[in-house]
C-alpha cells in the first residue's frame, strides 16, 4: 500500500521499502554527485591514459570507480552490484578516455548500467517483500 509517496511501498509487516523508479533515481543522483561532484579537475583528466603526471593513470581510475562502486553498494546495501558497477565503470570511462565515444554516450552508458542494477534488485526481491530493496524497517 502506499504511504503517499512514489518511491517508497509499505509492506505488510509495517516497513518500506523503496520502489523501482526510487532506487533508479537515488542510483542516478548518486551517480552525478561521484561523477562531477567528487571527481576533481586532476582525476577527470588524469584518469585517462598518457594524461597522467602525478600518479600513474590506473590509480586514477580506480579511485574514481572506486567511488561510484562505494555510492551503489551504499544505496543498495549490495556488495557485488558496487563491485559491478567499479569494473563495467572503469571500462566504460576507458572506452571516453580512448576517445570510442563522447561525454553524452558515456553517461547515458552509466545510467544504463543503473536501471541494469534496479533490474536485478527488482527481479531478486520484488517491493515491499523484505528483501535487497528494502529500505527503512519500521
Amino acid at each position: 500500500m502506499l504511504n503517499g509517496s512514489m518511491t517508497t511501498v509499505m509492506s505488510s509487516d509495517g516497513a518500506q521499502a523503496i520502489s523501482g523508479f526510487g532506487l533508479f533515481a537515488l542510483l542516478a543522483m548518486g551517480h552525478f554527485v561521484a561523477d562531477f561532484g567528487l571527481q576533481s579537475d586532476r582525476m577527470a583528466v588524469e584518469k585517462c591514459p598518457g594524461k597522467d603526471h602525478t600518479l600513474p593513470w590506473p590509480w586514477w581510475l580506480l579511485a574514481h570507480t572506486g567511488i561510484h562502486a562505494f555510492v551503489v553498494t551504499w544505496l543498495t546495501g549490495v556488495v557485488w552490484l558496487g563491485l559491478a558497477e567499479w569494473a563495467i565503470h572503469a571500462l566504460i570511462d576507458y572506452g571516453k578516455c580512448r576517445h570510442r565515444y563522447g561525454l553524452g554516450i558515456d553517461q547515458l552508458l552509466h545510467l544504463a548500467c543503473k536501471v541494469i542494477w534496479v533490474l536485478i534488485l527488482v527481479n531478486l526481491a520484488p517491493v515491499g517483500s523484505g528483501g535487497l530493496l528494502q529500505a527503512f524497517p519500521r
